[in-house]
């Protein structure tokens, strides 16, 4: 199964300069650091959510990278630019070894489980 994106010829050329320049400074960071990276995590200050990421994978003494972009009335647009790339509508987003795996939630099923280290090791 793949996801619906609108069809770049679909797309004005006039506003496709729009839609490739939208922040992409801020989607070179994170594409940077999730090929480099084992883990990264991709944050915003004050979300419950991606403190408890944070703490999942310090629990479980794992080295990760942390990207934070802004708060909930900051950097909203950046945030939106990783949305749009990733498809995944909420923060944070984990990533394992070039893989989306979900937000905090999903990573604690896969500490719980195992398969976080089965994912590091693959």
């Amino acid at each position: 199964m793949s996801r619906e994106v609108l069809e770049w010829d679909s797309i004005h050329p006039s506003a496709r300069r729009t839609v490739e320049g939208f922040h992409e400074d801020i989607l070179a960071e994170v594409t940077a650091a999730v090929a480099r990276d084992a883990i990264v995590v991709v944050g915003m200050a004050q979300n419950p959510f991606c403190k408890k990421a944070r703490k999942l994978l310090q629990g479980a003494g794992k080295e990760f990278t942390y990207l934070e972009y802004g708060s909930y009335l900051s950097a909203w647009k950046q945030r939106l630019r990783i949305k749009m790339w990733s498809g995944w509508p909420t923060l944070p987003m984990v990533f394992v070894k070039g893989t989306l795996v979900g937000g905090a939630n999903d990573l604690a099923k896969l500490i719980e489980s195992g398969e976080l280290d089965e994912l590091l090791a693959a």
